[in-house]
């Protein structure tokens, strides 16, 4: 069975009641909603607020996911608009940007079903994470969702136009406006005094 029907499967027992295939389907994309918000959001704890509220809207409104796209399409575009839905009120209530220099850098160690690695190589992951996270934070908010479902993701441009309500020409123009921001700041980040 493959991901897609598997999910369609567990979609129907929840909608029946079964705790179980609730758990599966929360399992299953707990990571990767979690690796999504940290992403957009840059802080751990956000990105768990976001990764619960994700959930619990998906609880709420699984009756309504109609199958026109990919279950994993939907949750993704759940996440996103609660992201920038977080985005919006974090700026209203700070009047400012969120600084990946001021906030947390760090929690990459408790990710949802992340495996334990050798202290050496976790550590190094650790600090590879901390430097795309400071990178994709230099970038505008509507660019680093579209390399978040582009890259991260794996979205096609056709998917995450639909998703986001723009053309495909829109996306694309995004996206490569985003790796050539993206590329400025890696050549910064790794300039040699």
């Amino acid at each position: 069975m493959n991901l897609i029907n598997e999910d369609e499967a567990l979609i129907a027992a929840a909608l029946n009641g079964s705790a179980y295939a609730w758990e599966k389907l929360v399992k299953r994309y707990e990571g990767k909603i979690y690796n999504q918000g940290l992403r957009l959001t840059g802080n751990p704890t956000d990105a768990m607020d976001l990764m619960q509220e994700v959930f619990l809207g998906v609880y709420r409104n699984l009756h309504r996911f109609r199958g026109d796209a990919k279950f994993s399409s939907w949750i993704f575009r759940i996440a996103h608009n609660k992201a920038v839905d977080l985005n919006r009120r974090k700026r209203l209530l700070s009047n400012q940007t969120h600084s990946l220099d001021q906030g947390e850098t760090g929690g990459f160690e408790a990710l949802p079903g992340a495996e334990k690695f050798e202290p050496e190589a976790s550590l190094n992951k650790q600090q590879q994470n901390r430097r795309v996270l400071k990178m994709l934070g230099k970038i505008p908010l509507d660019q680093r969702l579209i390399v978040e479902l582009k890259i991260f993701q794996s979205q096609t441009f056709e998917e995450i136009a639909g998703m986001q309500d723009i053309s495909v020409n829109t996306v694309k123009t995004r996206f490569y406006a985003a790796l050539k921001k993206l590329k400025v700041v890696s050549e910064e980040t790794y300039v040699l005094p």
